[in-house]
């Protein structure tokens, strides 16, 4: 243990099991603090996220520095950070302070400079916005909201909104979400189980299309019983 603490020089293992260490250590940090994509980073995200790998990147870089302080130092911030996300959701004033409410930058086909000023975006980057949401005009748009994340919301207006088979009272089947049942020659027994299905269903399914297990990429079932198989390119 003794690359655990502050050393004149440590050998090539020494420097590797620091790095194993601060890896694990940083992986169950992330567990603790919940999972979000980069996009969706709030501010005590973003900001505790770099405190945090600041912390750690000393003692993985300094053979004279140990361990033991940064791995305190970030449990302390992983408790506060909790304990901040455990307060917001418990007193509406901090919440707006920690997370404001969105605003438009665009409504009723009028672009509000003033709120594209304070997002501190340019219209280029909300033009790449809207070309990204196949929205070719400005004008289509009856609001367009700056929302805490640094994403934007954008809703057509009702002239310009695609027609649904409700607007057009059409019938339509109820949402059915297949599930995976091989993936990659390997049978999920979870899922047959969740479905109420055994292997003996599936291999009577598979002998139909005349197909092996092993040669199966991806198999997928509905909730009508239709089989869907993507097999391997041979």
């Amino acid at each position: 243990m003794a690359f655990f603490y502050g050393q004149e020089t440590l050998t090539a293992i020494q420097w590797a099991l620091r790095a194993i260490i601060g890896f694990f250590f940083l992986l169950f940090a992330m567990k603790l603090m919940g999972e979000r994509s980069i996009s969706q980073l709030r501010l005590i995200d973003f900001t505790i996220a770099l405190i945090i790998g600041n912390i750690l990147a000393h003692p993985l870089s300094d053979e004279k520095l140990g361990m033991k302080g940064s791995l305190i130092s970030t449990a302390v911030l992983i408790f506060l950070y909790i304990s901040s996300v455990y307060a917001t959701l418990k007193w509406g004033n901090l919440r707006k302070m920690m997370e404001p409410s969105p605003y438009p930058l665009i409504k009723n086909g009028e672009l509000i400079y003033p709120n594209l000023k304070k997002a501190r975006i340019t219209i280029d980057h909300l033009l790449s916005e809207l070309r990204k949401e196949k929205i070719e005009d400005i004008q289509k748009v009856a609001l367009a909201l700056w929302e805490p994340d640094g994403t934007i919301s954008f809703f057509l207006s009702p002239q310009h909104q695609a027609l649904t088979p409700q607007d057009l009272q059409l019938p339509t089947n109820p949402f059915s979400f297949p599930m995976v049942i091989v993936k990659e020659g390997k049978v999920d027994f979870g899922s047959l189980t969740s479905m109420g299905k055994d292997v003996e269903w599936l291999q009577t399914k598979f002998t139909i299309n005349n197909v092996q297990t092993s040669d199966i990429l991806l198999a997928t079932v509905d909730d009508s019983d239709k089989v869907t198989i993507y097999l391997y390119e041979r």
